[in-house]
């Protein structure tokens, strides 16, 4: 039951990083917390199973610093490369 906190946790550090990286309109408002969630609750869940119990500080850690690391590179190139996708198919249809 308390994989549910790491979802949270990570859901709500996703949305965070929704904002935080620009070009917020190259992709989907739900893409960053659920991509958070998803790697905060597998983490969650790795860890656990390997013998991790609530006390254990790195647990926590991992639920914080899980979303952040692979939610904040993910949105980066998805960014990138939305827009220079964008950019080739605006010359190639000759418009702006």
């Amino acid at each position: 039951m308390q994989i549910l906190l790491a979802l949270l946790i990570g859901a709500v550090i996703g949305a965070a990083v929704h904002f935080l990286v620009p070009a917020r309109g190259t992709r989907g408002v739900v893409l960053a917390p659920l991509l958070g969630a998803l790697m905060s609750g597998l983490v969650w869940m790795i860890l656990t199973w390997a013998g991790l119990g609530l006390d254990n500080p790195w647990l926590w850690l991992s639920a914080f610093v899980a979303p952040i690391v692979v939610t904040y590179p993910a949105l980066v190139i998805l960014a990138r490369t939305r827009t220079a996708f964008d950019a080739r198919e605006r010359a190639r249809l000759k418009i702006g």
